[in-house]
Order: structure tokens, then C-alpha cells, then sequence
């Protein structure tokens, strides 16, 4: 559980993306580098990163996000950055994509929780029982 000054929150994605074509330029020195800039970046932007990984083609991120911090937002952040610093300093990936755009154009996302849906419709359900069966009113 993380807190702001007036939220207490659980917040958590798993979130893939892919380099432009699949290319497997993602190693050594670049990958490091990306790992580098990713890290930096979820920190500007409050983000704790649980557990990440760098495959050949592929980004593989679980983070903790601020509820005020969209998915889509946090994405375009991190893939920008990524781009636009590893492309500035990489030649060999200055040649191969030379239209300044590493990454392809979607990501894969999806909320990680450790409740479950039947757990929460219960804890709902539970509340009272007198009321309409899809939308209670309690109190």
C-alpha cells in the first residue's frame, strides 16, 4: 500500500512493448542504458517499478503508478524518453531507425491485483441486502 497526502492506493500494471519491426537490438550496452533511463524516468514521475526485464525486443515492466498518473501517459513518458536518448546516442540505432521511432506503436497493459472480482462483489454484496441487486444504496 503507498500514500499521497490524501490517498492511500495499490496501484499496479503489467506493461509490455516492442521494438519497431522486432528487431533484437536491445543488449549489451543499450539494454543496460534503457534499464537506465527507464528507472530514472518511473522515479521522476513517482513510479515504483516491482519487477522489470529486458528481453532482445521487448520491454517488460510491473509498476506501482500514482492514481493521478494515467497508463497511457506513463507509456508515452517512458517510451519517449527511451527513444529519443538511446537513438541521440546510439549510431548503429540512429542507422536502423532512421525515422527516430525505436519502439512500435502499441503496448500491451494489464491491472495486476491481488484481490480478486468475486472477492470484491462479495465484500458489495455483503454491505446490506434490501436494496436493487446490481447497485446498492447503503445508509
Amino acid at each position: 500500500m503507498r500514500k499521497l497526502s490524501h490517498v492511500q492506493y495499490d496501484i499496479e500494471y503489467h506493461i509490455v512493448w516492442t521494438t519497431k519491426y522486432r528487431y533484437k537490438v536491445l543488449n549489451g550496452r543499450i539494454a543496460e542504458r534503457c534499464r537506465e533511463l527507464i528507472r530514472q524516468s518511473c522515479n521522476s514521475m513517482n513510479v515504483n517499478i516491482v519487477k522489470g526485464s529486458i528481453g532482445k525486443e521487448h520491454v517488460h515492466l510491473m509498476v506501482s503508478c500514482p492514481p493521478n498518473l494515467s497508463v497511457s501517459k506513463l507509456v508515452q513518458q517512458l517510451k519517449g524518453k527511451t527513444s529519443k536518448v538511446l537513438l541521440s546516442e546510439n549510431n548503429s540505432l540512429r542507422r536502423r531507425y532512421w525515422g527516430q521511432h525505436l519502439w512500435a506503436s502499441g503496448y500491451f497493459c494489464r491491472s495486476v491485483g491481488s484481490v480478486t472480482k468475486e472477492i470484491i462483489k462479495e465484500y458489495i454484496e455483503n454491505q446490506q441486502d434490501e436494496y436493487d441487486e446490481s447497485f446498492k444504496i447503503v445508509g
